[in-house]
Parts: structure tokens; C-alpha cells; sequence
């Protein structure tokens, strides 16, 4: 296997990983808790916070699919970039931040930087 598609596959093997971490969240508050920081008292709030670990949950099997399937990959490059970009910038905007989602801006840049070189690497064959 060449370098370049190699790098491209464990960018969304990581991605897809990173991306499934959340979804134990759909179990409830408790891990919602555990894996923010913040307590969950609404429950329309925790209803959003749990779909949304489920919607990682989607984006971490596609990413981890993407992994084996060629065609998939700048689909899935690019979506998880999205996430992963787009919570940088949203976070940076809402200071200051527990701690807990600091670690999660740092995650997601360092893995928006990594999907950002895979998709460039994927399209560039």
C-alpha cells in the first residue's frame, strides 16, 4: 500500500473512533456528564445532547465504513471535517470553557488538521 492512501485510511480510522467516543452519551445523563463535564438537568436539553451523541454515533460509522471504501472517502473526509472544524470554531466563540470541552476543541482541531491532509491527500490521487 502506498503512503498516501495509507495515511488516508488511518485519518478516518481515527476520526471514526473519536467520532464513536460520544455516542455513549445516548445512554443518558450519567455519561452525557461524564463526557462534558456539565450536568443535564432539562430534558428537552438532554434529549437534544443524546441525539446528538447518536448523530456521532452515524458519523463514526461512516468515517470507520470509509476506512475499506474508496468512494466513500472524501464524503466522509468531509463530513467529519465539518464536525470536527466546526466545533473549533463554535467553541471559540463560547469562553470560557469547562474543561472538559477544552480537551474536545484540541481533539478536534488536531483531528480537523489530520481530516483536512487525508481529504487533500484523497483528492490530489
Amino acid at each position: 500500500m502506498k503512503l498516501a492512501p495509507l495515511l488516508v485510511t488511518l485519518v478516518l480510522l481515527a476520526a471514526g473512533l473519536v467520532h464513536l467516543l460520544p455516542a455513549v452519551g445516548v445512554l443518558g445523563a450519567p455519561r452525557l456528564a461524564a463526557l462534558y463535564g456539565v450536568a443535564i438537568d432539562d430534558p428537552t436539553l438532554l434529549l437534544l445532547m443524546r441525539h446528538r451523541a447518536l448523530l456521532f454515533g452515524v458519523l463514526g460509522v461512516l468515517l470507520l465504513i470509509a476506512a475499506g471504501s474508496p468512494p466513500l472517502q472524501p464524503w466522509a473526509l468531509g463530513a467529519g471535517l465539518v464536525s470536527t472544524a466546526s466545533f473549533v470554531v463554535l467553541a471559540g466563540a463560547a469562553q470560557p470553557l469547562a474543561p472538559p470541552l477544552r480537551s474536545v476543541v484540541w481533539i478536534d482541531a488536531v483531528l480537523a488538521l489530520a481530516l483536512l491532509l487525508g481529504l487533500g491527500l484523497r483528492l490530489l490521487r
